[in-house]
């Protein structure tokens, strides 16, 4: 299985920690090598890790990580880190011809998530979110999260930050094909901004879009000092199995 993992953007929010959010050492382990591991033990063998900001030391870590992990990794660097995470995902997905796992660098999580998603989705899904439909889960950051609205078959209605009406939560773990591409390409050429969340909809519009429930599965987006100290107790308790 391949995976792309997308750790190009600055996050400024856990600046008061670490001046890279791929390279915050969280329990004494990179938050990077963190997810690399977790994938790992879900099934993927090739990574493809897009960097932007601080590329020279991300890549440096990860160059590291094919002897340590028993898996391929390959940097693709953007020069303009700044655009929307859409374009990195175009960069990181242009050479893989099938399905990929699509992960976000600070988005710890038990590899069962992903293992229950590379079997839940359904065929011919162009793609397929893991979401969280735990709405009174404390580890939600739910002003921050980006929304989503499921349809009763699973199937993504709507998805962005901004949304009023939804029933689940993003948790940036991806099952995508080369049609999320095509549908970010799309909105790009259509005049939209070229964010991950609107070649989603894109698909959504379709009807190709679908999700599956983190049903009870650890996983926290480590995005500021707050989730950060969160992420600490929960790998310090063992309630994030298979990291590191």
């Amino acid at each position: 299985m391949n995976c792309v993992i997308l750790a190009a953007g600055h996050g400024s929010r856990l600046r008061a920690i670490s001046d890279s959010k791929p390279l915050t050492m969280i329990a004494g382990t990179p938050l990077i090598e963190r997810v690399i591991s977790a994938a790992a033990r879900a099934g993927a063998r090739d990574f493809v890790v897009v960097t932007g900001h601080r590329a020279d030391r991300v890549e440096a870590l990860l160059s590291t990580l094919p002897g340590r992990l028993g898996v391929s990794v390959k940097p693709v660097r953007i020069s303009d880190w700044n655009r929307p995470n859409g374009f990195s995902v175009l960069a990181g997905a242009e050479s893989i011809h099938g399905p990929y796992l699509l992960l976000m660098s600070d988005h710890l999580f038990d590899p069962e998530i992903a293992r229950r998603l590379l079997r839940a989705a359904p065929a011919g899904a162009d793609l397929t979110l893991v979401v969280d439909s735990n709405l009174a889960s404390p580890l939600l950051d739910i002003e921050d999260a980006t929304r989503v609205a499921v349809a009763n078959d699973g199937r993504i209605v709507r998805i962005g930050k901004m949304l009023a009406d939804f029933n689940a939560i993003d948790t940036g773990i991806f099952l995508a094909t080369p049609a999320l591409a095509e549908a970010i390409r799309a909105d790009v050429e259509a005049g939209g901004g070229g964010s991950l969340s609107e070649g989603v909809q894109r698909l959504a519009r379709g009807g190709t879009a679908f999700t599956t429930d983190s049903g009870g599965l650890a996983w926290i987006d480590v995005d500021d000092p707050t989730s950060f100290a969160a992420a600490e107790s929960m790998l310090a308790g063992g309630a994030l199995p298979g990291q590191g």
